[in-house]
């Protein structure tokens, strides 16, 4: 009986590290791909931080264009106001002159 007892002992033995094999690579497993879904799935940190940087750099055009229109208001009421400015653009842009004047360009 001793024999069969050890044999049975060892059996159990190897059943149980077995499962215990078994069961850390599942949860080995289970790490493995929580990690991936962090770093590279849909909503993973790489994503976010993408959206991140594309958020910056949206926030920077609107920047950008909202100091564009801040200052074309600023050109629009100085021609709608000021006659003075109105004759300077119109000499500037569009090569107006006054009667008898003579235009002169020259490249910058």
């Amino acid at each position: 009986m001793d024999i069969s007892g050890n044999r049975l002992r060892k059996q159990v033995a190897s059943e149980v590290k077995k499962r215990r094999l078994i069961f850390f690579t599942i949860i080995l497993l289970s790490f493995i791909y929580l990690f991936i879904n962090v770093i590279f799935g849909d909503m993973g940190l790489l994503r976010y931080k993408e959206i991140n940087s594309k958020k910056a750099r949206l926030e920077s055009q609107i920047k950008e264009i909202e100091d564009d229109n801040k200052q074309l208001r600023s050109q629009i009421t100085s021609i709608q106001q000021d006659p003075y400015f109105k004759e300077k653009h119109a000499r500037e842009n569009y090569g107006l002159a006054k009667p008898g004047e003579i235009i002169i360009q020259y490249d910058r």
